[in-house]
């Protein structure tokens, strides 16, 4: 009985030594840029569906901090003067989808009949900036984790497609480097996504998309401040705290150096450089999170929200930035 015992430990503790071997290899491509965003994040799927995950514990931190890493450091790659054409010409379009996408969420919530609280979620997800704003409004209107994960699910698997898709559908379309841009950032959740889509786009659509979708972040904070007075959960009776994307702020300072300190172009292109490594690590880590029971707890309901929800966004904004602008 003890050898059978011995025997089991022995092969589990194989098998995790081989799982990390195989993420320590895939870590090591990206590190040499050997492979692309896209390739990472697909081989992320792939091996956590074949070999299993065996950072799961450390997988969300590190996808959070490499993520407000890697976009601070393509801040340095920017320019404060074109950003900030770029974000007035994006404002108007962002206010305007941030709000259809809410209320259409809503309608779309209540005829799919989908639990009230994860329909929010999705909604918001899709209207700001994905797993973010979910993390920003998950405990303001006290959702539990079933809640909260079915909308993280449903956000990244759309993230995944949006990474090969948009880039496919912009060259089909023949569409610009700044309305690529533009249509990244509204019409993809989350911003590694934004930034991976945009990034494989060009350089252009990569300062373009990066700094309206940040923008766009920023109305986690308004929004999650609606939410508490829709869900009727004051911030002063839950006992919750809206948590502000700081990192944004260190994304404005280094586009801030780069722009106004000469000194800074020596180091830029290294941060830069460093910062697209870190990004195409940070996806990886995200398909790492895609397993099969992840897919199968999403559900027909909430996924066929996010889904439609998506189509609208992405319909509705390319029509706007195609024929408005």
């Amino acid at each position: 009985m003890k050898t059978q015992q011995h025997s089991a430990t022995h092969l589990l503790e194989v098998n995790l030594y081989f799982q990390q071997a195989i993420f320590a290899l895939v870590i090591v491509l990206c590190l040499f840029s050997i492979i692309s965003p896209p390739i990472a994040l697909l081989l992320g799927v792939l091996i956590v569906n074949i070999f299993g995950n065996p950072f799961v514990t450390f997988n969300s931190k590190a996808i959070t901090f490499l993520l407000q890493f890697s976009v601070v450091g393509l801040g340095f790659g920017m320019n404060a003067t074109s950003a900030i054409s770029a974000g007035k010409e994006g404002f108007l379009l962002t206010i305007f989808s941030i709000f259809s996408t809410l209320i259409f969420g809503t309608l779309l919530g209540k005829w799919l009949k989908t639990d009230k609280k994860t329909s929010h979620l999705i909604s918001c997800g899709t209207a700001i900036c994905g797993g973010s704003a979910i993390a920003a409004i998950s405990p303001v209107i006290k959702s539990n984790e079933n809640q909260t994960s079915i909308a993280l699910g449903v956000i990244f698997v759309l993230n995944s497609i949006a990474l090969f898709a948009f880039p496919f559908i912009g060259h089909q379309l023949d569409l610009s480097q700044k309305e690529f841009g533009l249509w990244c950032a509204i019409a993809i959740h989350d911003t590694s996504s934004v930034v991976g889509a945009a990034n494989k786009y060009g350089a252009e659509a990569l300062q373009i998309a990066t700094t309206v979708k940040l923008a766009r972040a920023l109305w986690i904070i308004p929004i999650s401040l609606l939410t508490a007075a829709i869900f009727k959960k004051q911030q002063g009776s839950t006992g919750t705290k809206i948590k502000i994307p700081y990192f944004i702020g260190l994304f404005i300072l280094a586009m801030l150096f780069n722009t106004y300190l000469p000194a800074t172009a020596i180091i830029s292109p290294a941060i830069v450089s460093i910062a697209k490594i870190g990004l195409t690590i940070t996806l990886f880590l995200i398909g790492a999170t895609l397993n099969i029971n992840t897919l199968k707890s999403v559900g027909v309901k909430p996924l066929l929200q996010g889904v439609f929800l998506w189509i609208f966004i992405a319909g509705l904004s390319l029509i706007s930035i195609i024929y408005l602008n």
